[in-house]
C-alpha cells in the first residue's frame, strides 16, 4: 500500500500509554490486511483515546463520549458500498456510558470492530474510577481500592451475541489478534487491559499489568457465537415525510434588500413562539428565505421566552444570530435574555415595550404600549409593528398567514387591525 494508516511516528499520547501500543497495532493490522486507508472508517469519542484522529490517513469521525458504538452502528445502517471496514475506538469510560449501544450492537451483530481501550479509569478528566475499573484498583476517587467489581465487558457482548470477542493485555505485538478482530463477520469486540502512566501507575505504584489482570479474574481469552450476520431486512418503506410538508407559495412582495436577523423576547405563555412561526411563513408568502429557532427554560411556561428568525432574499447557511439587526421585547424576562446581545448592537432598532427600562444599545430605540393591548398579543403586535415598519413584510402578508394557519379563530385579529389603525 503506498499510504500508511497513520500519518506520523509521534502520537499524541503520554509516554508509555497502552493507547500508543493499539494504535500502532492497528495500523499494522490493517496494513497487513491490505486495506487502503480510504477503505477504513475510524470512530473515536471523548477521552484519551480519541485524540488519534488527526494522526489517521482514513476516514475519520468523533462524537460525543460514549456515542462511538452508536456512531458505528448508524454507518453501518446507512453504508451501501460494500468493502468498507468500520472501527471503533472507545475508553472504558465511554464503554460504561455507552454499554447498551455495546449491547445492541452485538445482539443485533452488525458488520464492525470495537476496540476497548480499558486503562481501568477516567484518563482524561482526572483518573477517577469507571464502570471497568477492577476491585482494589485505586483511582482519584477510590483512594483504599475499588470496592466494586468492574463489568466483565467481553462476558456481557459474548452474551448479547457478538462473533468474536476477545481479551488481551496491552504488552507486545497484538497486531495478529487486531487482524483476527477486524476479519470477523460479523460484531467483533477486543478489550485491550492497559495502565494509565499518568494515574494508574502513580496510584498503584508497583503493581504490574498481569497481576491486575489475574486477580481482577477478567483473564485474557476468545470467546465465539457462530451467528448469521445482520441484514436489512426488506419491509414496507417509510413514507417521505417531506412529502407531507405543504409547500408555501409566495403570493406576496417584500421590499427587503438585504439579509436581516430579528430577536424577538418575551414571557413564556405569551406567544412568542407562535409569533415566530406567523412572521416566518408570512416571511415564505413573500419569497423570502428563513431561519426559525426557539429558546426557552426546561421548564416549559416558565421564564422567558425567546425566538430567533433570519430572513433573506438568498439562501442562508448559518442560522445562529450573533448581534441582531432588529430586537423586539415585551417583557422583563425577555428584556433580561437579550441584554446582552442588545448591548452589542451599534445599529439596527430595539422595538421595546413603554414599561420597560431601556438598556445601553447603539441600536434606534423605539418605545411603544405594546403590553396594552394584552399580555397574550403583545409579541405578535408588536412584531408586526417592527417588519412592517421596516418593510420587510406587508400587513397583507401577514393577516393571510393568520387566516391560513388557522389562527383566525384563535387570535383577536379585528382588536390588531385596530390598534394598528388599519
Amino acid at each position: 500500500m503506498n499510504i500508511k494508516i497513520l500519518n506520523t511516528d509521534s502520537l499524541p499520547f503520554c509516554k508509555g500509554c497502552g493507547h500508543n501500543l493499539i494504535s500502532k497495532n492497528t495500523a499494522k493490522a490493517l496494513e497487513r490486511m491490505e486495506l487502503s486507508p480510504l477503505d477504513v472508517i475510524m470512530v473515536t469519542d471523548i477521552g484519551c483515546h480519541g485524540i488519534i484522529d488527526k494522526t489517521l490517513n482514513t476516514h475519520t469521525i468523533h462524537g460525543l463520549h460514549g456515542r462511538s458504538v452508536a456512531l458505528g452502528a448508524g454507518i453501518v445502517f446507512g453504508l451501501k458500498e460494500p468493502g468498507k471496514k468500520i472501527i471503533v475506538f472507545i475508553g472504558d469510560g465511554g464503554a460504561t456510558i455507552g454499554l447498551q449501544h455495546i449491547m445492541e450492537a452485538a445482539r443485533l451483530n452488525l458488520n464492525m470492530s470495537v476496540v476497548v481501550h480499558n486503562n481501568m479509569l477516567y484518563g482524561m478528566t482526572g483518573g477517577q474510577s469507571s464502570g471497568l475499573t477492577p476491585e482494589g484498583f485505586r483511582t482519584t476517587t477510590s483512594a483504599d481500592g475499588s470496592p466494586f467489581s468492574g463489568y466483565d465487558i467481553c462476558a456481557l457482548a459474548h452474551t448479547a451475541g457478538a462473533a468474536y470477542v476477545t481479551r488481551v493485555p496491552g504488552i507486545g505485538d497484538i497486531s495478529e489478534k487486531l487482524v483476527k478482530t477486524f476479519s470477523t463477520e460479523g460484531f467483533s469486540l477486543m478489550e485491550v487491559v492497559e495502565i494509565c502512566p499518568s494515574y494508574g501507575i502513580k496510584f498503584n505504584p508497583g503493581m504490574k499489568l498481569n497481576e491486575i489482570i489475574e486477580t481482577s479474574g477478567r483473564k485474557p481469552g476468545e470467546w465465539f457465537n457462530n451467528r448469521p450476520v445482520f441484514t436489512h431486512h426488506k419491509g414496507k418503506k417509510s413514507e417521505n415525510l417531506l412529502s407531507k410538508t405543504p409547500i408555501i407559495e409566495p403570493l406576496f412582495y417584500s421590499s427587503l434588500d438585504k439579509p436581516v436577523s430579528l430577536i424577538l423576547s418575551g414571557s413564556a405563555g405569551e406567544g412568542v413562539q407562535l409569533t415566530a412561526t406567523i412572521i416566518a411563513k408570512a416571511a415564505m408568502r413573500s419569497g423570502l428565505h428563513v431561519t426559525q429557532k426557539g429558546s426557552y427554560p426546561v421548564t416549559v411556561g416558565v421564564g422567558f421566552s425567546t425566538a430567533e428568525i433570519n430572513i433573506s432574499k438568498e439562501d442562508i447557511h448559518f442560522h445562529g444570530i450573533n448581534i441582531p439587526d432588529l430586537v423586539v421585547i415585551t417583557s422583563k424576562e425577555g428584556l433580561n435574555h437579550s441584554k446582552r446581545r442588545i448591548g452589542l448592537m451599534k445599529k439596527g432598532a430595539l422595538f421595546i415595550d413603554q414599561t420597560l427600562d431601556v438598556p445601553d444599545t447603539g441600536a434606534e430605540i423605539i418605545t411603544e404600549d405594546y403590553r396594552g393591548i394584552g399580555a397574550r398579543t403583545a409579541s405578535l403586535f408588536a412584531a408586526i409593528k417592527c417588519v412592517t415598519k421596516t418593510k420587510i413584510l406587508t400587513y397583507e402578508a401577514i393577516f393571510y398567514t393568520i387566516e391560513a394557519e388557522g389562527l383566525d379563530k384563535k387570535l383577536p385579529v379585528e382588536k390588531i387591525k385596530t390598534a394598528l389603525g388599519l
